[in-house]
């Protein structure tokens, strides 16, 4: 017999009511009724209404104004921490976190003979799954806020015209067990109910990408995202054993090539001030010019069953994005995918710089990364799951390319002023065509220097003249018209 209750249905035990309003959440509840002395499973026939009020205020802290927002933090936190330790989260033996933090150490030093930007300067850290979590997740949050805050919205809009008249007093709502609306305040508006709803699925969703990046990242810096607001370096341990076994080359190698792109991401983050921000708030804008297609929303909700987390979750976990992006929206992914690509292709080209004096294996360990990325790795699928956003990590090759004939040309230097402004980044065009990236850049600083040549004669800045156009090699004399009403008479 399923634990799972279909749609209409009344839930026939407390167990199966529990899981059908909670979801994976059911599980952390019934365990802590049982700490008090209840087991759900032992309990026949209607739930008693102590032990209804007890589920119910379970529910009512899920969904409870506190804490809450586009996405419930709180939900996010506890469903991240589960899914980072489903498969095992052991705490670092002393010698691992050593042999990590020393390989971070070593990183910079190669590093700093193949590029002019120095260490981030900050902590070298050694980390589990849970520990990253902790660290990135209000990053999470944030990227997802916008698409949550507009997902919810159409949800509550979509259920205002699906729920019956009357059941803002409380009447039942089909597919959620009696007395739960009452249980969650009385008369509380549904609508504002299913925002809070909203809030703690998309929570779920969020918590369940980041638990789920977890166990696949290497450090801070995998998903191409800045997402610590510090400088410090990490590495996970657990991770990089993992992704190492099975790999031709053996297991100091990978965890010293890891080490050196967490530590050159970090560098560009660092002393690249301005692109932080400017990567996030790229994905904000991108974000909150998502369109929800209302149709196909109402279709995904219109036969679930409400008390479902689970299939809520899943019914907003795709297909409800708009596909019709504006030529704004186009422009702004356009720039996003960009700016990932060149962040990896400096990454990419300066690690591999740095590595490949001292690793056998640095060839290779390059080529399985770049393959890894290009199959879609850890960033790609989680903006999909979280903002409806596909990246194409293929341009990094080209970014690499184009970063490599700069730096033969112009040396490291020219090759890290690349990132001197945002807007002196190469584009779209120049990916297409690496090659010809140091022309256009060079017709377009004359272009500039052109103009400024010219700005400069307009507002009479010309060599040996000050700006109020008098000549600063010729004095003032007594012939110097002093009345501005009765001018001198050149004549005389």
């Amino acid at each position: 017999m399923s634990d799972q209750h279909q749609p209409g249905e009344s839930p026939q035990s407390w167990e199966e009511m529990l899981r059908s309003m909670l979801g994976d959440g059911a599980d952390e509840v019934m365990a802590e009724m049982r700490e008090r002395g209840i087991d759900p499973t032992a309990l026949g026939g209607a739930p008693d209404p102590v032990m209804m009020q007890y589920a119910l205020a379970q529910v009512q802290k899920m969904l409870s104004a506190e804490g809450t927002g586009p996405v419930n933090a709180d939900v996010a936190h506890d469903v991240a921490r589960q899914v980072a330790v489903s498969e095992g989260d052991p705490s670092l033996t002393g010698r691992q976190a050593k042999d990590a933090t020393d390989a971070l150490g070593v990183a910079e030093l190669w590093l700093d003979a193949v590029t002019d930007l120095p260490p981030a300067g900050g902590t070298r850290r050694a980390w589990n799954r849970s520990e990253w979590v902790e660290a990135t997740l209000p990053v999470w949050n944030e990227l997802a806020a916008p698409v949550a805050s507009s997902v919810s919205e159409a949800l509550a809009t979509v259920l205002r015209d699906q729920l019956p008249d009357g059941v803002d007093d409380g009447e039942a709502v089909p597919g959620m067990p009696a007395g739960v609306l009452h249980g969650l305040g009385g008369s509380i508006d549904p609508a504002q109910m299913m925002k809070r709803l909203g809030s703690a699925v998309f929570g779920m969703q969020v918590g369940q990408a980041a638990g789920t990046l977890s166990r696949e990242v290497f450090g801070a810096t995998d998903v191409g995202l800045p997402l610590l607001d510090s400088p410090d370096t990490v590495l996970l341990p657990t991770n990089v054993a993992e992704f190492a076994d099975g790999l031709d080359a053996p297991l100091e190698e990978v965890r010293q090539f890891l080490a050196v792109r967490e530590a050159a991401h970090a560098r560009l983050f660092t002393h690249v001030p301005w692109l932080r921000s400017h990567l996030l708030s790229i994905v904000e804008r991108y974000a909150r010019g998502i369109t929800i297609d209302l149709d196909a929303l109402e279709a995904q909700v219109r036969d679930i069953d409400l008390a479902d987390s689970d299939a809520l979750r899943s019914a907003l976990s795709g297909g409800v994005f708009g596909l019709q992006n504006t030529d704004e929206q186009k422009a702004v992914l356009l720039n996003l995918e960009t700016t990932l690509a060149l962040v990896e292709g400096w990454v990419d080209e300066v690690s591999a710089l740095a590595a490949l004096p001292h690793l056998p294996h640095a060839i290779p360990l390059r080529e399985m990364i770049r393959r890894r990325r290009a199959a879609g790795g850890p960033a790609e699928q989680t903006f999909s799951t979280l903002v409806g956003l596909e990246l194409r990590p293929r341009r990094s090759r080209d970014a690499a390319t184009l970063f490599a004939i700069v730096a033969r040309a112009q040396g490291p230097e020219g090759r890290d002023a690349v990132w001197d402004h945002p807007d002196l980044l190469p584009g779209t065009e120049d990916l297409d065509d690496p090659a010809g990236y140091l022309v256009r850049r060079e017709a377009a600083e004359n272009e500039h220097a052109d103009v400024d040549a010219a700005l400069k004669e307009i507002f009479g800045e010309e060599e040996g003249q000050d700006p109020t156009g008098s000549d600063p090699e010729k004095p003032a004399g007594p012939e110097t018209p002093t009345n501005p009403e009765k001018p001198a008479d050149p004549e005389k």
